[in-house]
C-alpha cells in the first residue's frame, strides 16, 4: 500500500513543481509522478543534512509532500539548466 500513496504524493508533488516551473504542458501525468518520485529522494537528500528534516511520501504527510515538491522544484530546475542552458 506505501507504494501507491508514494505515486499519488509523488504525482502531486511533480504535478505541482510542473505548475511553478511552467513545464506543465510539455509534461503528462508520467513524467509527473517520475518527476515527484525522484524529487522526493532528491528533497529527502538535501533537507536531511542540511535542516534535519525526513519526510517520506510512503505514509502521507505534509512535510513529505514538501520535501518532495522542493525536490521536485530542483529537479527541473536542474533540468531546465541542461536541456536550454537557463533556468526559466
Amino acid at each position: 500500500m506505501g507504494w501507491i500513496i508514494a505515486l499519488i504524493v509523488g504525482g502531486i508533488a511533480g504535478w505541482l513543481a510542473s505548475m511553478v516551473m511552467n513545464r506543465d504542458a510539455s509534461m503528462g501525468i508520467v513524467m509527473n509522478i517520475v518527476v515527484g518520485c525522484v524529487g522526493s529522494l532528491v528533497g529527502n537528500a538535501l533537507a536531511g543534512p542540511l535542516f534535519g528534516v525526513q519526510g517520506t511520501v510512503q505514509a502521507f504527510s505534509l512535510t513529505g509532500l514538501l520535501i518532495a515538491f522542493a525536490g521536485a522544484v530542483v529537479l527541473l530546475a536542474i533540468f531546465n539548466l541542461i536541456q536550454r542552458g537557463r533556468v526559466r
